[in-house]
């Protein structure tokens, strides 16, 4: 199941993670840490919903 920031619209994807923020590919999106920001606008998590593609 991807993720996505209602936001701006990033999606975040398990198989990829998020590297540059230390997620590694693979995490699921439960184990992502309750204080990552979204990448692209500095969302929080929070702001994620689920995302079927």
């Amino acid at each position: 199941m991807k993720y996505i920031c209602t936001i701006c619209g990033y999606i975040y994807d398990p198989a990829e993670g998020d590297p540059d923020s230390g997620v590694e590919p693979g995490t699921k999106w439960e184990d992502v840490p309750e204080d990552w920001v979204c990448p692209e606008c500095g969302a929080p998590k929070s702001s994620f919903e689920p995302y079927e593609d």
